[in-house]
């Protein structure tokens, strides 16, 4: 059985996601899983190319325990035939994800991350870039949370 591919998805590709990426591979590595999947993170807009995560971002997950390697890149026409999945933080991240899709079955690889959230009510991954130190920590929550019934939802499939 081939690897599962999952694509998480933001505006800059500096916060949000790459830190579900990083939720996303540590849960796999904790759960020996780490071949079943490929897993990575891009941007709507390519204002960071090539650049690592936000320092900030960086900061507060390797208080609770994650790396952050990735480094920021453009979504790319390639990434809709790569991956079985492409995983939206916010609904500006989705509107234009699913406005570059060129078929219905690209269309529907798109969803929303706050669609996997079990503990929290959210409709959306808030950018922390511009908040406080809280507003990062938040963002890790709700990542917590979503990547693990992402896991288990594409288990299911």
């Amino acid at each position: 059985m081939s690897p599962k591919s999952i694509l998480f998805v933001c505006m800059g590709n500096i916060c949000r996601s790459p830190m579900a990426e990083g939720v996303f591979l540590h849960i796999l590595k904790r759960e020996h899983r780490e071949h079943d999947f490929v897993v990575d993170s891009a941007g709507t807009h390519g204002y960071h190319a090539g650049e690592f995560a936000d320092s900030r971002m960086r900061m507060h997950a390797t208080k609770r325990g994650y790396t952050l390697e990735s480094r920021s890149r453009r979504v790319t026409r390639e990434d809709y035939e790569t991956f079985d999945l492409i995983v939206a933080m916010d609904d500006a991240n989705y509107d234009d994800l699913r406005e570059k899709a060129n078929s219905v079955d690209e269309m529907n690889k798109i969803v929303r991350m706050t669609d996997y959230c079990t503990k929290h009510q959210a409709t959306h991954i808030p950018d922390p870039y511009y908040g406080g130190e809280r507003g990062f920590e938040y963002v890790i929550d709700l990542l917590e949370d979503a990547c693990e019934n992402l896991i288990t939802q594409v288990r299911k499939k």
